[in-house]
């Protein structure tokens, strides 16, 4: 196994950077293998466009006429860009992408074929569900599952295959994917939103929910990751002692990158150009061998369909260059896990971006509308964003090294947080002109100024305002956004719904102006969201016997956080709003669990047979090398041996009781494992994992790092941190 070692080693010394061809200006490839709006006015006729623009813009439905029109102008046009096959491209519970391939390729008999492509196929495909986690929704043996195109989402074609976007249900219905639940969010926040916008501007008559993800990752030598087991099939490292140098230098971030990570990074760019997906940022994350790239922000179904395809493709360019990209999000302990910041906000279709202050003191009304109402959802539902960005990975993370603790807050900054304040102390009732002056000048009036010089910024904070924006950063870097979304987006429309009935109340009943009524709400919304936020380090015991004061909840593992899934209020919530049945909530929350399980079971499953198979087998070696020492030194010095074979009997004797407490730790992990395995139940059978098997992890651990001290470099078998971290 040392060999292995240093052969990935010298592997990667030897690696030249891949040459990489980009384009003199990206605009002119932008796109060009995505069936948008251009593709469709050059392949479609003008009655398939229209309802194709219908469709995307006003949520209308396609015709089956119009869908074969559709499906011929789309197969010409990919097929004149080389295509050969075919997907309904989808997003089942796994968190991953999905595809089966068919060629446009039919024969017509008498030894003729064609390439046929027609709108049955285009709208709806049958493929076998019967592998997908459905949590108990259907029989396995039901293998019947729809996908349906998702015309909102653009077709795009990589390598040689027409991708679809889809949606995936089961043959009774219920939404089998990410994909179903997000579009459902959507339409409500839309519906909720606009029907408040209407308060300040009659003209808009749509809102869109805006994401910019922020996609952080390490890119460790395809050799080297291949050296270490651990990496390969739990996505992390499961004992590995810590280098001595790591990030406590701070000399990675926005360094010079280098030159093979810059090469990978340009060949990605040039094929997220050509699928349309908009990436702008580019640098060197905190960690040693971490990255993060960032695009322009976009509409938010299609921003997670094309997060979701962008981390396919990483991987695909990835190995072009000879690296294995880790999405984990904590591969290596003790230094910067990753994460995806989502940046949501709310923008209409008059072109404005609702949680952006404006220049008049009714546009910064309007702008601390959506701001406070977002807060409030935040604070009504801060248990079911903790269970949307809740993993066995993610919950290695959380509260560590910088990242967002367990514990959700809202950070807004002290400038508006002074703000907030002053509209605390609103008059209850009818405004008087001078009141209403003074507020709107001396409060309302002045945030734009405020955001302008406004640089806080809390790295801890899971939920932040950041100027324009609201930035859920405790979503993990494997996550699929969809889930985050779907909730964020789900709450927000509820909120807003509540926000409107109780603002037309005040107008109709109590016969208020406009603008008292939402002061007057809005004032009621920061009292009782005051809870939620904090402005301070959101790390130690000092913020969770604050937080715990507050009544925020702080649920640090998946399985306790994932209860709020099946929680009373949240069940309701989705389905007064029509996003998900009780059924399709319930299935995912035993879905969750039970992947929850078997992460933990498949980690523990790696880590004894490392221990067992390649670590202790080399310190037994390593001890024997030391044996034959003493017995030489006791041949030449006698009785006297001791005197110069004291510090190799002291390393024997730690050898040997570092490899007891693996055997016993391993042995007393296998039996946690086993009686977890006879519980029924998922939902116990994850807190089983979580709470009997998991702790065994760092014990064993422990002891397989310390021998890594002690043994000798030249014959340890597993790649080590400083060559992970350090070999480039």
């Amino acid at each position: 196994m040392s060999t292995l070692r240093f052969k990935a080693i010298s592997e990667t010394f030897n690696r030249k950077p891949v040459e990489v061809n980009e384009p003199k200006r990206r605009s002119e490839i932008f796109g060009s293998n995505v069936f948008n709006e251009a593709a469709m006015r050059q392949y479609l006729t003008k009655t398939s466009y229209n309802s194709v623009m219908d469709a995307i813009e006003n949520g209308a439905k396609i015709d089956r006429n119009i869908a074969d029109h559709i499906s011929t102008g789309m197969k010409e046009w990919a097929i004149s860009k080389g295509a050969t096959h075919y997907t309904h491209w989808f997003q089942p519970l796994t968190g991953s992408t999905a595809e089966k391939h068919d060629a446009f390729f039919e024969t017509t008999g008498g030894g003729q074929a064609i390439e046929k492509f027609g709108g049955g196929q285009l709208v709806q495909q049958e493929p076998d569900a019967s592998s997908f986690p459905n949590g108990g929704i259907r029989n396995t043996f039901e293998a019947r599952g729809y996908t349906a195109w998702d015309p909102t989402s653009p077709a795009f074609i990589y390598g040689t295959t027409l991708c679809i976007p889809t949606v995936f249900v089961a043959y009774t219905g219920e939404a089998l994917d990410n994909k179903t639940p997000l579009l459902r969010a959507l339409q409500s926040v839309d519906q909720a939103a606009t029907a408040v916008a209407k308060y300040f501007d009659k003209s808009v008559s749509k809102v869109n929910a805006t994401l910019g993800w922020e996609q952080e990752y390490f890119l460790i030598d395809k050799a080297l990751a291949a050296s270490r087991p651990d990496l390969m099939l739990a996505g992390r490292t499961l004992l590995g002692h810590a280098s001595a140098k790591g990030q406590q230098l701070d000399d990675h971030y926005f360094g010079s990158i280098p030159t093979r990570v810059l090469n990978y990074m340009r060949d990605l760019e040039n094929e997220c150009m050509l699928l349309g997906v908009p990436v702008k940022t580019r640098h060197n994350e905190v960690a040693p061998n971490q990255f993060e790239l960032a695009p322009i922000f976009e509409e938010a179904n299609l921003a997670v369909d094309h997060n979701s395809l962008l981390m396919d493709v990483m991987d695909k360019v990835a190995d072009r260059h000879h690296f294995k990209v880790l999405f984990h999000e904590k591969p290596f302990a003790g230094i910067n896990g990753s994460g995806k910041h989502n940046n949501w906000s709310l923008s209409t279709n008059t072109g404005v971006n609702l949680l952006s202050p404006g220049s008049t003191p009714m546009k910064n009304l309007q702008f601390l509308t959506f701001f406070i109402n977002t807060i409030k959802a935040v604070h009504e539902y801060e248990e079911l964003i903790r269970a949307a960005i809740a993993s066995a990975s993610n919950d290695h993370r959380l509260g560590a090294n910088e990242a967002p603790p367990a514990i959700i807050s809202v950070f807004i900054g002290s400038q508006l947080t002074a703000v907030l304040d002053e509209l605390e102390k609103v008059t209850d009732g009818k405004l008087s002109p001078q009141e209403k002056t003074d507020l709107k000048l001396n409060v309302v009036g002045k945030i734009p100024e405020i955001l302008l010089d406004n640089t806080d910024r809390n790295r801890t904070s899971p939920f932040a305002f950041t100027g324009n924006k609201f930035e859920l950063r405790a979503v993990g870097s494997i996550s699929n956004c969809a889930q985050p979304m779907t909730v964020l987006n789900a709450i927000v429309a509820r909120q807003l719904m509540d926000f409107k009935e109780e603002v037309d109340k005040l107008i109709k009943g109590k016969k208020m102006k406009k603008d008292d009524a939402i002061f007057n709400v809005l004032r009621e919304y920061i009292k009782e969201s005051k809870n939620i936020r904090f402005e301070g380090d959101g790390y130690g015991e000092a913020w969770e016997k604050e937080a715990k004061k507050r009544g925020l909840s702080n649920n640090k593992t998946t399985p306790e956080a994932l209860k709020a899934q099946v929680a009373k209020k949240n069940i309701k919530l989705y389905e007064d709003l029509e996003i998900m049945t009780k059924v399709e909530i319930e299935a995912r929350h035993e879905i969750q669990v039970d992947e929850y399980a078997m992460r933990i079971q498949i980690e523990g499953r790696v880590l004894g047979d490392v221990a067992r198979n390649h670590v202790i087998p080399t310190a037994i070696r390593y001890q024997n090398l030391l044996i034959e020492n003493v017995q030489g030194l006791k041949s030449i010095y006698g009785n006297d041996f001791k005197k110069v074979a004291g510090e190799q009997m002291q390393l024997i004797e730690s050898i040997s009781d570092h490899i007891a407490h693996i055997n016993q730790g391993i042995t007393d992990m296998i039996e946690a494992r086993k009686k977890a395995n006879k519980i029924d139940n998922s939902e116990k059978r994850a807190f089983e994992y979580c709470n009997k098997v998991k702790p065994y992890f760092e014990e064993i651990r422990y002891h397989c790092d310390k021998l890594e001290l002690l043994v000798d470099d030249e014959i340890w078998p597993l790649t080590k941190y400083r060559e992970l971290l350090f070999t480039r």
